[in-house]
Order: C-alpha cells, then structure tokens, then sequence
C-alpha cells in the first residue's frame, strides 16, 4: 500500500511559536531547506504533495513551477499562514482564491487539495469546508486527530473519509469531498500522533515503521513534514524550554528519518492515495 507524504512549504516563521517570537526581519531560507528534501525524494523517485503557502509562491515562483515539474502535486496552504480561529467566510475565501490563482498561474493547473494553516479545521471551523468546496477543491487535509495546543480533534475518523458538513467527526457519504486527516496510531482509544513534527522526530524510527505497517493493514497512512525540521541551519529562537525542545529536537536527524523512512515505507502523492483525478 502506498501512503501519502505531503510537505507544508512555508515560511519556517510562519507558525507558532516562531510567529509569536519573531523580532526582527526573519531569514528567507526557503530554497536552502527545500533541496535536500527534493534530492532525497528524487533519489527515491517519490512524489509527495506541497502545500504551499500563496506567499512562498509569489517570492519563489520558479522552486514552485520546478517542484511541479518534477512530479509533484501542487496544493493549496492558503495565501497567508492565518488560522482558521482568526478568520471568517469572507476573509477565508478571499485567501484562498489568491492562492489558488497563484499556484495555477505557475502550475498551468488548478490545485484540488488544500491545508489549512496550524491544522485549524475543527468544529468551531467546519464552516469552511463549505467555503472549500465552492471554491473547487476535492479534499482537504487540515484535521489532526490529537488534542494539542492550538488544533485537533480527537473524535475524527483515523483514515480517509467524506465529512459531514456540519461536523467534521461525523461521516457523511452522500458528500463527494474528502478529509484525510494526519495519521495517528491508535492505543485503545487513545490516539498517539506520529507523523509529522515533534513525533516524527521522537519517536524511533523502527516503531515508526512498525506503527504504519500495521496501520496499512486497514488504510493508508498520511505523513507531514516542514523543510525547516529537517534544515539544521534553522534559526534557534529563545523560546521558552517546552517550545525549545517540541521545535528543535533532533531537527539534525530528520532528514536521515526521512531516508531510511522511505526505504521501509512506499509513499506517492495525497491525489494519487486518494484516487483522484
């Protein structure tokens, strides 16, 4: 079974806590922490789906047509890195139309999948899945089945599945669009996050492969990543000792997980796991 990897291309001070501790002009290392990423993936010969932010688009127009030119899958981050919690209909929708002009002005082609900034898709915002579907996309990957600080929702559905537009842990098959949430192992009912960020660098990378072979018994499995995990020239902010540790442990080894990682697990694009056109 192929599983999906999808890689949020941002800013690495777009989200919290960079965001909030960020005081003076931040560096532009968007190309440098990319290419290791594209070269590993290139030697793997796996394709993996960009969320890319509108903004990244319009400073780097050239890595975006240069990442769809080599197979990858184009999505939409929105234009601006702004939580779902701080926006509204209009102000949603006005974002994304950006983005979406942006990535198809570039790509030549419309982006179907979207990513909500700080994963912010829970039921106090699940009136933007309505917004996303009138704007064209086929699925979205915004929910995380973990309780964490500024996201999740721990009741969702653990694979692929079509929300019910009024509550996003609900299952409604009569709707055509698809929510694929970030892949968490489940101990009972307890759900344990680990595929992306602070987990993927924690965890050891055998139980890693253990956990999403045993999840692909059933489903296929949903990793994320930021280029900033896996750069190790990434700033170091004073940060607070909790957000020190959850932001930059094991940054330096990332992209080594990320090698031997694809070397025990198949991975494609988030449209090509979902079937889509």
């Amino acid at each position: 079974m192929r599983n999906a990897l999808s890689i949020d291309l941002e800013f690495w001070h777009s989200g919290e806590p960079f965001s909030e501790y960020v005081r003076s002009q931040p560096e532009n290392q968007v190309e440098a922490s990319i290419k290791p990423m594209l070269e590993i993936l290139r030697r793997h010969d796996v394709h993996a789906t960009f969320f890319v932010l509108g903004e990244v688009a319009e400073k780097h127009p050239e890595l975006i047509k240069k990442i769809y030119e080599d197979g990858h899958e184009i999505a939409s981050h929105g234009f601006t890195h702004r939580r779902l919690h701080l926006s509204d209909k209009t102000t949603f929708m006005n974002d994304i139309s950006r983005s979406i002009n942006i990535l198809t002005s570039l790509t030549g082609e419309r982006p179907i999948g979207y990513r909500a900034p700080s994963f912010s898709l829970d039921n106090s915002t699940v009136w933007a899945l309505n917004v996303m579907k009138a704007q064209g996309f086929l699925y979205d990957s915004s929910v995380y089945p973990v309780k964490m600080r500024f996201y999740g929702e721990p009741r969702v559905p653990l694979g692929p599945y079509h929300p019910s537009s009024n509550d996003i842990t609900k299952i409604d098959d009569t709707n055509t669009f698809l929510e694929f949430p970030v892949t968490a192992y489940a101990f009972g009912t307890k759900h344990v996050p680990i595929s992306g960020g602070f987990s993927l660098r924690m965890i050891p990378m055998k139980f890693i492969v253990a956990a999403l072979r045993k999840i692909n018994q059933e489903r296929p499995a949903l990793i994320y990543l930021h280029p900033w995990e896996l750069y190790a020239e990434t700033p170091r902010l004073d940060l607070p000792f909790l957000w020190r540790v959850t932001s930059y442990y094991n940054i330096d080894r990332l992209l080594w997980k990320l090698d031997r990682l694809m070397q025990h697990i198949k991975f494609t694009t988030i449209r090509e796991t979902l079937c889509l056109p």
